[in-house]
C-alpha cells in the first residue's frame, strides 16, 4: 500500500497542475478512472488525520453467484478494522486528493491477518467493472490457477509499476513482513508467514502495487499464480493463490475460483515452469534440508527469509536467504548445509506493499 501526506496534497496537486500535463487514462490508466483490474483503488476510510492510504483493485472472483473484488485485507479490510459494507473507490484515495473517487466495491470480507495470507473481498457494484475479470496491461486470465514453481515466468499489474514481468526466485519461503497499524501512522508490528512466492526483482513492483495478482507470463492462456502483498526494494512477496482461494472460501462458506477460461495449460507454459530443468532429485535434498534447518536460519539475527530456490547462475537448487542488509547484525549463515548450497541475498526489510 502507498500512501501520501494530506497537508502536502493541494501543493503537490497544483504543482502537476501547473508544471505538467494532466495525464489522461490513455497515458496512465493505473491509476485514473479505469473499469479494468490491476489499477488503483482502496477503502475510502483507510484515511488518518496526517496520510490516505490506497492499493489495487487486483482481479474479479465469484463465490455463490457473485462477483467479487479480490485484493489484499490491509487495501480493502484496513488490517481487520473495516466494517461489512464500507466503500472501497477506484481510483483509490491515494490518486484523488485523498477525496474518495467512483465507488465501485463493497467490503464483504477478509481472512484475518495471522493466517498465512493478506487477502479480502469486496462485492462488485452492478456496471462499475468489467465483468470479464479483464486486467489492465494482461487481458482476461484463466479461471485455473497454477501453483508457483522456481524459474516460472510470471507478470502482474499494479497501481504503481504497472504491467511488469519476472521470474519466481524462491518458492515455499517463511517471511517476516511490517506493517503499520493505521494509514502512515501507529506502531509497526510484524506478521510471520510461511510457503510464500518471492520475486527477486527492483522493478517487479513498489509500494502500492499490493492486490496486483500475479499470473503466468504467457500469451496463450495467464494463469493465477500468487497475490502480491508485500515486498522491499529488490524483492515481491505473493501468497500462493491456491491457499487465497481456499481460506477466502472458508470465510465465505462456499467456493472461491477466478472469472475467466478455462483454458488448459499450454505446452509453451510447461515448458517455462521447468526451463531452468533442475533435477527432481537434487531439489528434493535441497527441500529436505531447508525444512531440517528454517526455523534455525530464521532465528539468526538479520534473516528475514528463507526459502527454496537456485544459486545466482541457476546451475543448482539452494537454500535462499535473504538478509537484512539495513541491520548491523552478522546471521553468520554457511555456505552450504549437508551439501546443499546456500545463495545470500541482500535486501531491505519486508514490509506490507
Amino acid at each position: 500500500m502507498i500512501k501520501i501526506k494530506i497537508s502536502w496534497v493541494a501543493f503537490i496537486f497544483t504543482t502537476v497542475f501547473v508544471c505538467t500535463p494532466l495525464l489522461t487514462q490513455a497515458q496512465n490508466p493505473y491509476q485514473t478512472r479505469n473499469h479494468h483490474f490491476g489499477v488503483s483503488g482502496g477503502n475510502v476510510k483507510d484515511i488518518t488525520q496526517s496520510f490516505c492510504c490506497s492499493g489495487t483493485l487486483g482481479s474479479l472472483v465469484t463465490a455463490g453467484g457473485t462477483q467479487y473484488v479480490l485484493s489484499n485485507n490491509h487495501v480493502l479490510a484496513r488490517q481487520d478494522r473495516a466494517t461489512t459494507g464500507e466503500n472501497i473507490s477506484q481510483p483509490g484515495l491515494i490518486d484523488n486528493g485523498c477525496q474518495p473517487a467512483a465507488i465501485v466495491a463493497d467490503y464483504t470480507a477478509a481472512v484475518p491477518l495471522g493466517n498465512n495470507v493478506d487477502c479480502a473481498l469486496a462485492g462488485l457494484r452492478s456496471g462499475k467493472m468489467d465483468s470479464t475479470g479483464f486486467i489492465e496491461g494482461i487481458g482476461t486470465i484463466s479461471s485455473n490457477v497454477k501453483a508457483p514453481a522456481i524459474g516460472l515466468a510470471v507478470e502482474k499489474s499494479g497501481r504503481t509499476t504497472g504491467t511488469t514481468t519476472g521470474t519466481i526466485g524462491s518458492i515455499h519461503t517463511s517471511v517476516n513482513v511490517q506493517y503499520q497499524i493505521r494509514c502512515g501512522s501507529g506502531r509497526i508490528y510484524t506478521i510471520s508467514y510461511a510457503d510464500q512466492v518471492v520475486i527477486n526483482s527492483n522493478s517487479f513492483s513498489a509500494g502500492g502495487d499490493s492486490g496486483s495478482l500475479i499470473v503466468t507470463s504467457n500469451a496463450v492462456c495467464h494463469r493465477p499464480v500468487a497475490l502480491l502483498f508485500a515486498g522491499s526494494s529488490s524483492t515481491t512477496i505473493g501468497n500462493p493463490i491456491r491457499e487465497v482461494l481456499n481460506k477466502l472460501g472458508g470465510v465465505l462458506g462456499t467456493s472461491v475460483s477466478f472469472v475467466g477460461s478455462a483454458c488448459p495449460a499450454s505446452p509453451m507454459e510447461e515448458f517455462e515452469a521447468q526451463q531452468m530443468q533442475l533435477p527432481q532429485e537434487a531439489l528434493d535434498d535441497a527441500s529436505r534440508v531447508l525444512e531440517q534447518n528454517r526455523h534455525d536460519l530464521m532465528s539468526r539475527l538479520g534473516v528475514l527469509g528463507v526459502g527454496l530456490g537456485v544459486l545466482e547462475d541457476n546451475s543448482v537448487p539452494a537454500i535462499v536467504v535473504y538478509v537484512d542488509n539495513t541491520s548491523s547484525a552478522n546471521p553468520q549463515v554457511p555456505a552450504q548445509i549437508d551439501n546443499v548450497p546456500i545463495r545470500l541475498v541482500m535486501t531491505d526489510p519486508f514490509i506490507a506493499f
